[in-house]
């Protein structure tokens, strides 16, 4: 039975809601596309083959997005998402595919997408084959950005599970909460400490396994071009939350993630002429980011230090395509990372962020902290509180998921 068109009102607990509304996450979709900047040449012939690996939310969005507008790329674009059902909404991410489907096809790029487990052998076949019987068996350009809580290793079958833990001793941070009605509350909260095998859990989830297994599979099948360049996304972040975030359990995923891509850089090199680099992005608001204590207030007073000076995601993700794609050279740190975070680390800016987070109470926070748009961001992600959207207005939700084109 198709569910009837529904008024879709956002139902929430903390940072988690319940429901999504599809015609907010496409205008969301819209939005983005709108604030891509445009290529400055077109790209040769059909387009580069690309392969985005968590394409549905954060900034894997903001790459297929700016992939398709900046660099012009055709290719699959690889998400795990729910589907509707008679009760309940999808997830955004499958509404925002929905809605990147379609600026794809006007566009007239060919980008197929792919629902399932990005972890799994099975996934990497699927890919494969698909590369090999629609886009001539050679891949350009592979964008790694996944976000999960486990991974089940296809080679031992044994299930992972990430933690976020600081390493060698408890953390204390202040952390932004909201009540039921969106009142703002700065608290102190401890983490405990990483302990057993909890570091070792979380790089086998979020550090570079994965990455490295696509790696190998499309390798393997000799799908990758010559002069092949591939990007994993990071974070490294501010020192006020450095505790819990880049010297936790987390930033032990990252550097593993880094040493990585030092490992693929040096083999790719030698093999087809090819690149591996991890990109560092600055800070936004993402499912992700919003469960990290510390991170909301954080990011909240960053936008009351920045205002529109944030650079977003679809920016700073063209800018990463012009690189990868040459249209600019490689910009790499000592350590051989792309930074697209410098307009957030910088030395003034963090000075006025951390002045802010010490005098950040529950009484002062809303004029230290920009609290309305970090909550508008928040409820963005699920497809509310977006500008030009009548939520007053029935919705269908039975959108189907995009179909490849003939």
């Amino acid at each position: 039975m198709t569910p009837t068109p529904r008024v879709l009102t956002p139902r929430n607990r903390g940072f988690l809601f319940l429901d999504t509304h599809p015609a907010g996450c496409r205008q969301l979709v819209a939005d983005m596309w709108e604030a891509c900047p445009a290529p400055a040449r077109e790209p040769d012939g059909d387009g580069p083959v690309a392969l985005v690996i968590g394409s549905s939310a954060g900034y894997g969005l903001a790459a297929t997005v700016a992939g398709l507008k900046r660099a012009g790329v055709r290719g699959i674009a690889v998400s795990f998402e729910k589907a509707p059902t008679e009760r309940r909404t999808a997830t955004a991410g499958w509404y925002r595919t929905a809605a990147t489907a379609d600026l794809a096809r006007a566009a007239g790029r060919d980008l197929v997408f792919l629902n399932g487990d990005a972890f799994s052998d099975l996934m990497k076949e699927q890919v494969a084959e698909l590369l090999q019987e629609r886009f001539g068996g050679r891949l350009d350009h592979l964008v790694y950005s996944v976000a999960a809580p486990r991974r089940t290793d296809p080679a031992s079958g044994t299930t992972y599970a990430s933690v976020l833990k600081p390493i060698g001793g408890a953390s204390r941070t202040s952390t932004l909460v909201f009540d039921d009605e969106g009142a703002a509350e700065v608290r102190e909260v401890e983490t405990a400490p990483a302990e057993g095998d909890d570091i070792e859990q979380t790089v086998a989830v979020m550090g570079g396994a994965d990455w490295e297994r696509w790696i190998d599979h499309l390798a393997g099948r000799g799908l990758l071009a010559e002069g092949f360049t591939t990007a994993a996304l990071s974070y490294i972040g501010s020192p006020l939350t450095a505790a819990i975030y880049r010297r936790g359990t987390i930033g032990a995923a990252k550097v593993h993630l880094e040493a990585t891509a030092r490992t693929l850089d040096e083999r790719l090199a030698a093999s087809v002429g090819g690149r591996a680099v991890t990109s560092v992005n600055g800070a936004a608001v993402t499912q992700s980011s919003t469960a990290v204590p510390g991170i909301a207030l954080y990011t909240g007073l960053l936008r009351g230090v920045l205002g529109e000076g944030m650079v977003p995601p679809v920016h700073q993700l063209a800018t990463l395509w012009d690189q990868l794609t040459g249209a600019a050279p490689l910009a790499l740190d000592e350590e051989g990372r792309v930074r697209l975070d410098r307009w957030e680390l910088a030395d003034a800016v963090q000075a006025a962020v951390a002045e802010r987070w010490r005098a950040a109470t529950t009484d002062t926070v809303a004029g230290l902290a920009d609290l309305d748009w970090f909550r508008a961001e928040v409820r963005r992600l699920y497809g509310f509180a977006v500008p030009g959207v009548d939520y007053t207005a029935p919705v269908a939700t039975d959108v189907p998921w995009p179909a490849p084109t003939s």
